[in-house]
């Protein structure tokens, strides 16, 4: 023990047992009279120094302080006077050093596969404690449990049994004071052991029966099937179990589940009460689901309501690939949607669970990005529930030097500030308790906590795999394991809370119900209706609706333009920003044709007044990218973050739908995976996620392949979700110029999204408005402009926007003579406008320019007419800026969409940059000669 005279000199104190002080003023700021005497002196004398301000987060202020103290024999807390005062001392380092290292010593580990490390931090003789000190009393200091005085071994029994039994709880690194005493009243009041009654114990065990006792009877009647059983980890369905009586008890009536394949089938059946002649049929092939691909039993979701003691609460498990963790941002985007419809309290209303592997959970970055946003505004759901299924081995990798850098699979929570329970999956009584702690704390706190369940996996990572083959030592040590439901079972017969036939008889009768198809234990509430459900029929057309009626009156365009430029008095603008708002005004006015960025703010002006909400979600949405969108106008004088922010599409008018503008955290995969969840969960928002390149969402390519592109086929699932893709070649180098269009044409099929690439502000305009009246939901993607945005060419007038539509193709919109038409330019974006003014230039009258404006579904019957009109011209060259290997060339002639509609002299040329293994060239100069070299080749002679 280091004495209080060289604290300050010694820096093994403030690296290892800096928890230690901050304990100390923890405990001083509770009751200074749990201090010993001199440390007490300390803090008085601290509270008195110039500029210090007291705190009940200890951390660095009071560190920091204490050093600045003793810096050249400054002032220094009285040495301690006796062996007795450096004892007690010692008994707050022991307490602090088992709160925060207890969980190294807790019998966690069904296999028992380690031994206990060594931990001298842990072991009373480090700090100079001997048998004889045992019955000595002293201060137990903020030590729950415990009368204020207390013997030595009490105190130690005490910690040991609190953090070292089949449960350890990390949460000394967290930075709420008020967090981390309501956890040590929990656990340290009861030392981490539940007390149920004979009825509560019986219920664990039917569970853990109704998990195995399913895992078993697929396994006997669909031999070799794959079905990733929960076998070596049934306590999962204790806790799902707990987690919806819990809930119930705090107030929560709808819970969203996410989870990847292990345990699923048994999810499905046991917690959520999908009948298992469901299931039966699906292991025999038989479509449920008239889909046009439709996926295997283990990714399909379900939903339902089932009782508790307080009411109906709704189930949903969400449907997921095979991508693991990368549901878990999609539930988080569903629930929030959830809660945006009900209102902020639904918070409490409304709880996400996320059943996570001990491999994946530590191995997916999506993680990490969800756990940055978890706390944000926009995205954070008021806590999560995380539940780890943690069998000890990723797949066949189990041998820890591999496994992962940290010590717990559950490290990257502690970024969260959660704290994580540990829990041995052969106590089913301990996971049953930390579960109802956890869900409570998230209830009070309404932040991320965790539940790792340290299991193992009876079988291999599928049914057909062998695991003796790669891990021999783990595996002879679990065919020797009776099971979590025999080890409890014959619990509770010792105990005399069950018959010594009670178990088997519970096995008995679960069968007898399966082999009927049904189950012994039913909450599901048929034919319930839960009142906040949104009914999707109404957007599940069978027929794609191509266009609908997107005109607005022009009185109402003025009077929205007039609201859209309308800040508070006292509102300072940017000069820049200031000159834009004045422009938008003209605009309104008719004075000036509409930009990019009006048209756009009027688009979501004219769907908010109309009923339809509106969420713009990404980096840098609010003001834009580009410096086109000001959504969200900021006070150059504004004094804090919580003032000097204003929104105009709040402010259109006294009742209107809700709107959002969030710039998320700088990613792209869990951001968009979220608002992927949340178009989901709502029909009646306009969900738009923007990228801040277009080239960003390759970051997310995950979420556009098995969410966003193939949801429907899979699993039915109508998304409405719009992605905005800055795109066009400018010259800013390879991950600036592509939004990689031929990723998104190679993903379209069976009309199951929309890829559009408007040109004008009229064409947004439009396009926007028809993706959230028209009475269908499919995701838009759009090639969006940067340079376009304030090109005055691709600006509208505001006639156009009040009475046109969104134009699938745009024909030629010079006077030229259609007869004399020898070459058809096909394009698309930027390229048009270049094309445009070189052709001007060169006063060339017999080359026509066609813009296609929806490449999917592509609109043969309309580009048909257009051509019809040139019946002259030999040549239909299709120009586009992106290299010959990129863009929408191969998609359009590997489909003959082209094909199909030219006449029979009429050739398909192409027209664009040579074929590259990088979206485009970083030097400028040679840019420029590439866009050159481009145009005059699409205006100029083609060889071909």
């Amino acid at each position: 023990m280091t004495t209080m005279n060289n604290l300050f000199d010694s820096t093994m104190f403030f690296g290892g047992n800096a928890p230690f002080v901050e304990e100390l003023y923890e405990n001083y700021l509770d009751d200074p009279t749990s201090v010993p005497a001199e440390w007490r002196d300390y803090f008085d004398r601290l509270a008195q120094m110039p500029g210090f301000v007291a705190r009940d987060v200890a951390h660095a202020p009071v560190i920091a302080a204490f050093a600045e103290l003793g810096k050249d024999g400054g002032f220094k807390p009285a040495a301690p006077t006796g062996g007795d005062n450096k004892k007690q001392s010692a008994v707050g380092q022991l307490v602090t050093a088992y709160r925060s290292m207890g969980t190294r010593w807790a019998d966690l580990d069904p296999l028992k596969r380690l031994a206990r490390p060594k931990i001298e931090e842990l072991e009373p003789s480090f700090y100079g404690f001997s048998d004889a000190d045992l019955n000595q009393t002293f201060n137990v200091g903020s030590l729950k449990g415990l009368p204020d005085n207390a013997k030595f071994g009490d105190i130690l029994e005490t910690l040991k049994q609190t953090y070292c039994g089949t449960i350890g709880v990390e949460y000394m690194y967290m930075t709420e004071y008020t967090e981390k005493r309501w956890l040590q009243e929990r656990l340290e009041n009861i030392r981490s052991r539940p007390n149920y009654s004979a009825d509560q114990k019986k219920r664990i065990l039917e569970r853990l029966t109704a998990a195995e006792t399913l895992e078993r009877y697929l396994h006997t009647k669909y031999v070799g099937q794959k079905r990733f059983s929960l076998e070596g980890g049934e306590s999962l369905i204790v806790a799902m179990d707990e987690t919806i009586r819990t809930g119930g008890t705090v107030g929560i009536d709808e819970i969203v589940i996410g989870m990847a394949h292990r345990g699923r089938l048994n999810v499905l059946v046991n917690t959520l009460g999908k009948a298992p002649s469901m299931l039966f049929a699906e292991f025999e092939g038989k479509k449920k689901v008239d889909l046009s691909a439709g996926d295997v039993k283990y990714h399909m979701g379900f939903s339902s309501d089932v009782a508790t003691a307080q009411g109906p609460c709704h189930l949903t498990l969400a449907f997921n690939p095979s991508h693991l963790e990368i549901v878990n941002p999609v539930v988080e985007g569903s629930v929030y949607a959830r809660q945006v419809r009900r209102g902020e309290a639904s918070k409490n209303k409304i709880l996400p669970v996320l059943i996570h592997g001990d491999s994946a959970v530590a191995g997916q970055g999506v993680n990490q990005e969800m756990l940055n946003f978890a706390q944000t505004r926009g995205y954070g759901t008021g806590g999560t529930l995380h539940i780890v299924v943690n069998n000890q081995i990723g797949f066949t990798t189990s041998d820890p030097r591999d496994y992962r850098s940290g010590h717990y699979c559950t490290d990257i929570f502690k970024m969260a500030d959660a704290p994580i329970f540990h829990v041995n999956g052969d106590d089913p009584e301990a996971v049953a308790l930390v579960t109802q702690i956890a869900v409570e704390f998230r209830q009070q706190f309404k932040k991320d906590v965790v539940i790792d369940i340290i299991c193992f996996r009876k079988l291999g990572h599928n049914e057909q795999d062998e695991p003796m083959v790669t891990q021999p030592l783990m595996y002879k040590i679990i065919s020797k394991h009776p099971g979590t439901r025999k080890l409890y079972g014959d619990k509770l017969i010792a105990e005399g809370v069950l018959a010594a036939d009670g178990p088997d008889q519970m096995i008995a009768q679960y069968r007898e119900h399966l082999d009927k198809g049904g189950l012994l234990y039913n909450p599901v509430l048929a034919g319930y209706k839960h009142p906040n459900m949104i009914d999707w029929t109404p957007f599940l057309t069978k027929n794609y609706i191509e266009t609908c009626d997107t005109s607005v009156p022009m009185k109402e365009l003025k009077r929205l333009a007039e609201r859209l430029t309308a800040l508070p008095d006292s509102f300072t603008l940017h000069s820049r920003v200031k000159k834009i708002v004045e422009d938008r005004a003209a605009m309104g006015d008719g004075k000036l044709p509409v930009d990019w960025g009006m048209a756009e703010n009027l688009a979501y002006a004219s769907l908010l007044v109309s009923g339809y909400g509106v969420r713009i979600s990404g980096e840098d949405v609010g003001r834009g990218t580009f410096f086109h969108r000001h959504a969200a106008f900021h006070d150059q004088n504004r004094n804090s973050w919580d003032e000097g922010t204003y929104y105009t599409l709040k402010n259109l008018q006294e009742k209107q739908a809700g709107f959002q503008c969030y710039d998320s955290v700088l990613s792209e995969e869990a951001v968009l995976a979220f608002d992927y969840g949340y178009a989901t969960a709502n029909p009646y928002e306009l969900v738009v996620w923007e990228g801040q390149f277009g080239d960003f969402a390759n970051g997310a390519q995950v979420v556009i392949d098995q969410f966003i592109a193939s949801g429907e086929a899979k699993w039915g699932r109508a998304c409405g979700l719009v992605m905005l893709l800055p795109h066009g070649y400018e010259g800013q180098g390879p991950e600036h110029s592509s939004a990689r269009l031929e990723r998104y044409m190679q993903a379209c099929a069976e009309m199951n999204m929309e890829v559009c690439v408007p040109s004008n502000a009229a064409q947004v305009f439009h396009m926007l408005r028809r993706q959230a009246v028209r009475m269908q939901r499919k995701p838009l993607v759009v090639m969006t402009p940067k340079s376009l945005l304030r090109h005055k060419d691709a600006a509208s007038s505001l006639e156009d926007l009040a009475n046109g539509e969104f134009q699938r193709v745009i024909g030629e919109i010079d006077t030229i003579d259609a007869k004399k038409v020898k070459r058809v330019i096909l394009c698309s974006g930027k390229v048009y406008y270049d094309l445009l003014a070189a052709r001007r230039e060169k006063k060339i009258t017999d080359i026509a320019i066609v813009r296609i404006e929806q490449l999917y579904p592509f609109p043969k019957d309309s580009l048909e007419k257009e051509l019809a009109k040139y019946p002259k011209a030999t040549e239909v060259v299709w120009c586009q800026e992106e290299p010959r290997n990129q863009g929408a060339w191969y998609w359009f002639a590997s489909r003959h969409h082209l094909d199909s509609g030219l006449g029979a002299k009429q050739k398909l040329l192409l027209v664009s940059r040579p074929a590259s293994s990088s979206p485009a060239v970083g030097y400028l100069a040679k840019h420029n000669e590439q866009q050159k070299a481009l145009i005059e080749s699409a205006l100029g002679k083609i060889e071909y």
